[in-house]
């Protein structure tokens, strides 16, 4: 009796567990400030103008290094960033614990902006 998987599904089953990380990870982050900051985007011009800015930035930076905007180049993208204000001492806030208020938002971090870009174009590429 041969128990070996298969390389081609054990290929795809690789593939589909880092999309799964990946998909966590960004639904994590929707949860800890892309709801709240999306939200206050929208309530707020000049704070979806900034949030917009992030968003080209992030696509800039994924086109650049040839990459699509999907799941897995968002999470990678994402983590750098979130892995980066760690460092510097800078973290994410706990799921629900994010500003509220656009005018708040105006004044959040880069890397919670940059965040919230991320959520936003994972958004619009129907990846959450």
């Amino acid at each position: 009796m041969n128990n070996d998987i298969p390389a081609v599904t054990a290929q795809g089953l690789d593939a589909e567990l880092l999309l799964n990380a990946d998909l966590l990870f960004l639904d994590e982050v929707m949860a800890r400030v892309g709801v709240d900051g999306i939200t206050a985007a929208y309530a707020n011009a000049g704070l979806l103008a900034a949030v917009d800015q992030h968003a080209a930035a992030v696509r800039e930076s994924l086109r650049d290094a040839g990459r699509a905007i999907d799941a897995p180049a968002l999470a990678a993208y994402g983590r750098s960033i979130a892995a980066a204000a760690r460092r510097a001492g800078r973290f994410l806030p706990d799921p629900g614990g994010a500003h509220v208020a656009p005018l708040d938002w105006l004044t959040a971090e880069w890397h919670l902006l940059r965040l919230v870009a991320v959520c936003m174009l994972a958004e619009d590429a129907a990846v959450l």
